[in-house]
Formats: C-alpha cells, structure tokens, sequence
C-alpha cells in the first residue's frame, strides 16, 4: 500500500519516494496498479476517496466522458437504496470481470480473432452467472425472523 499525505496546502506528498506529487501522477500510480491510501496529515482521516473522485472528475472535464448524465444519474439513485453493499459488490465484480476479459482478449486477439471473441461471450455468460448466484444467494438463504410472543408482565395489585 503506496501512503500518500494530504497537507494544509492541498499538496499530496508520496512517503515512499519521499516527493510532491500531483492529482495526474496519483491517477498514474493507480493506471499502474498501486494500491494507494492518502491520509490528511493534520486529521490522519482517510481521504482516499475523495481524492479519487477528484481525479475522476478532472478526468471527466477535459477527457473524452466515460460516465454519461444516466450512468450518474443511476449510480444517485443508488445511494438511497436499501441495499448499498449489495450494489458495490455488483459494481466492483462487473469493473474487475470487464478488466479481466480486456487483458485476456488482448492478449489473444492478435493469433485469432473469432475464438477469441468466442471464448470471451462463453467466459463472460458464465462469469455473470456466477456472480449473479453469489450475490443472490446471501439473500435468499438468509433466515426470516420470527415474530417475537410479547413478553408476560407482572399484574400489579394496586
């Protein structure tokens, strides 16, 4: 875990190569695949993630939009959900699965296409089943409650 600190001048400092670096660099480390933390230096709170969603918003502003207006406005419609946790885990499985098959595809795009495109659409079927019963299943096999019998009381004799 890569420790980044956030000072008071809104500059992050790496600890590890002991310089200031920039929003651009840290997206970079994260590109690369480094696992980063960024700690306020005053508070020690854990401001990772605003510090991500900082650069993802730059990001957004200059590049080409990833994230269109529905996609944000689904991801706003999730936050009063009852089931946060499930739909971050949903979230996280389908980004590490599309990342996964994007590696694997290129890969073995180049000897032959058709298979590998191939073998993508079955890895991706049965993978989304798979993940679809893992998240499913918690829920349905978690147990119903039983209604509690009220409680006897003592009749006072008053």
């Amino acid at each position: 875990m890569r420790l980044l600190k956030k000072y008071p001048n809104r500059r992050l400092y790496d600890t590890e190569t002991s310089s200031y670096v920039t929003l651009s660099q840290v997206s970079d480390l994260v590109r690369q695949g480094e696992d980063i933390q960024i700690l306020d230096s005053d508070s020690e709170e854990d401001i990772t993630r605003s510090v991500l969603l900082q650069i993802i918003l730059e990001m957004e502003a200059k590049d080409e939009p990833l994230l269109s207006a529905n996609v944000l406005s689904d991801l706003i419609r999730f936050y009063g959900n009852t089931m946060p946790d499930f739909f971050s885990s949903y979230l996280q499985d389908s980004l590490s699965m599309f990342a996964q098959q994007q590696q694997q595809l290129q890969k073995s795009f180049t000897a032959n296409p058709i298979d590998a495109l191939s073998k993508m659409t079955e890895n991706n079927l049965a993978a989304w089943n798979q993940m679809q019963n893992n998240l499913l299943n918690p829920l349905a096999a978690k147990p119903e409650k039983k209604a509690s019998k009220p409680k006897k009381t003592k009749k006072s004799n008053k």
